[in-house]
């Protein structure tokens, strides 16, 4: 332990703490724009400098460590007029349009000029000029950089792709591509770690709640609104809802009052994929020689593009079920048409998710199998959901609770966990142990897969089957969990990967919190969630048994292949 002071305060801490912990451990705020605990601690924006009493500079606390006997002031003149001017340099060559950014009233560095009392920058504006494709999902804006480098580190140091890089020097260094000419040619997997990491605007997703709004609007058009598990788990945060408001169906509610015609759950159709993902495992399970192992799972657009990019000699070893976003664009155009007596080219169908990599999904030409255009017309991430009930002038929390819509508005517990890190595997499981046997497991019996980080290896007993089940959190830990499999260090049957950190709960597509992950806790929520659901099996769902009878007749059949699988090949 080494003793300081900090503020005239006595410190305590262990040897080898920064001075920015240690000013913390005892509440005292140290401001930060570029620190990222354990992933970028690089000093870069120098906004954390403090005045240590017998040195000539000020120093970053960020990566300083606490020293026996240190005197340390946090709040000096020299360190406020080292801020502020920090500070005014980088406004100077900031885009500082924050009416009209997307994080305006959420920006690290809006909120620290505030409290700084930055009136005005004494530096000469220079803003760099933007070049990007706004049509496609993750947009980077030049002009609200601030070189910070944390999407740098995520990207390198969380999700192992490489795709971000300091380019130049001097005052001509800029956050860029590393190896591509073009977003579209990179490695990016769109998994938007990148964009809940930026403390600003400079990394966004693609703003598409206007074309939202004029499809809600359109005389024209039905509109069918899904929503992903995960979303449950987020939406209110940013809404000043308590814990008791912000429940899922006052979710539902607000959807209904910005004027969506149908509001489905998306569970539905993860119960959808467990049945045909579950029967497709058993059906190469019991054929082993006629497939290549492990299988994959496929429900996460940014693990089948990190697949297709990194690893493509597995591509064939992805589960051919599509995802549930896109399982339900299918049936919303084709049995849902059906059971309500809309024209399936009347339909507008939409997706609030989590995530960046959907809007990709929806995007791909294969993803047409219903006839009627794009299986799902347009794809809206959390945080746009957000946005439209706010410029909707929507008072969410006095909104009386609503169902879900029928038909096919029935989830199970199994549906919800989809949402969270080994979800997917545990709700195959479930059924899959059915299927075998004829008999439910206890609905908890395969919960010894739930992790909250890394990945791991089980050997789980289904019947007398021995099935050995990896599980994995992030796509740096997929990396590693690849390479093994690779080189042949370790043999396994199924395989559950979720691009982002705590899976669609920590998505690129959620509310941004500086320096928070709450993946946990709202993968935490959907656990609760599940818990609490009277129909936690995906077999036992209603509205599935009905689907089975009435269109595809059962999993894996011939109607079922055309609209709920894909050939990932052909992406």
């Amino acid at each position: 332990m080494v003793k300081l002071t900090i503020n005239n305060l006595p410190v305590e801490v262990e040897e080898g703490t920064t001075i920015l912990e240690a000013a913390r451990s005892v509440g005292i705020k140290i401001p930060t724009l570029c620190y990222l605990k354990e992933i970028n601690e690089i000093g870069a924006c120098r906004v954390c400098l403090v005045e240590i009493e017998g040195s000539d500079v000020l120093r970053a606390s960020c990566n300083t460590a606490a020293m026996e006997g240190m005197v340390i002031g946090t709040n000096t003149k020299a360190v406020r007029k080292a801020r502020r001017d920090i500070v005014s340099m980088i406004l100077s060559r900031h885009d500082c349009h924050c009416p009209t950014c997307p994080r305006n009233g959420n920006c690290a560095l809006q909120s620290l000029a505030a409290d700084l009392n930055m009136t005005d920058s004494v530096f000469q504006k220079k803003i760099p000029k933007n070049h990007w494709n706004r049509n496609f999902p993750l947009i980077r804006e030049d002009s609200k950089c601030i070189g910070c480098l944390r999407c740098v580190a995520v990207c390198d140091k969380v999700q192992d792709l490489h795709v971000w890089d300091l380019i130049g020097s001097g005052s001509r260094a800029r956050v860029g591509l590393r190896d591509a000419d073009s977003i579209e040619t990179s490695a990016c997997s769109l998994c938007g770690q990148c964009i809940t990491h930026c403390p600003v605007g400079a990394l966004h997703t693609r703003n598409d709640t206007e074309k939202a709004f004029a499809a809600i609007e359109s005389e024209k058009k039905v509109t069918v609104l899904q929503i992903a598990p995960a979303v449950r788990s987020a939406w209110a945060e940013q809404l000043g809802l308590s814990e008791e408001q912000a429940t899922e169906k006052r979710m539902v509610a607000a959807a209904k009052a910005l004027g969506f015609d149908y509001v489905l759950d998306t569970s539905y159709s993860a119960d959808l994929t467990i049945m045909e993902e579950a029967s497709e495992f058993l059906q190469r399970f019991t054929h082993k020689d006629a497939y290549s192992w492990p299988m994959f799972t496929s429900c996460c657009p940014g693990w089948v593009r990190f697949v297709q990019h990194e690893y493509p000699e597995f591509i064939g070893n992805l589960s051919t079920a599509k995802s549930p976003q896109q399982m339900f664009g299918a049936v919303i155009k084709t049995y849902f048409a059906q059971k309500t007596g809309i024209a399936p080219e009347d339909i507008f169908s939409m997706s609030i998710m989590p995530c960046t990599a959907k809007k990709y999904e929806a995007d791909v030409d294969c993803m047409k199998d219903a006839g009627v255009g794009r299986d799902v017309d347009l794809v809206l991430t959390t945080r746009e959901f957000v946005r439209m009930i706010r410029e909707a002038q929507i008072d969410a929390a006095t909104l009386p609770e609503m169902e879900f819509d029928s038909p096919l508005g029935c989830g199970t517990g199994a549906g919800v966990i989809f949402g969270t890190t080994g979800g997917v595997m545990e709700a195959a499981l479930r059924s899959a142990y059915f299927m075998l046997t004829g008999e439910n497991p206890a609905p908890d019996t395969f919960c010894e897969i739930r992790i909250d980080e890394g990945w791991s290896l089980f050997g789980m007993k289904i019947a007398d089957a021995e099935v050995k089940i990896a599980v994995s959190s992030g796509l740096g830990n997929a990396r590693a969990l690849m390479e093994a499999i690779r080189s042949g260090e370790l043999n396994c049957d199924f395989v559950e990967v979720m691009a982002c950190p705590g899976g669609c709960a920590g998505g690129g597509g959620q509310p941004i919190h500086f320096n928070q992950e709450l993946a946990a806790v709202r993968g935490g929520k959907l656990y609760a969630l599940d818990a609490k659901k009277h129909l936690r099996f995906s077999h036992e769902n209603p509205d599935i048994q009905q689907t089975y009878a009435e269109f595809f007749g059962k999993p894996l059949s011939e109607k079922a292949h055309h609209l709920l699988h894909t050939q990932q090949e052909a992406w």
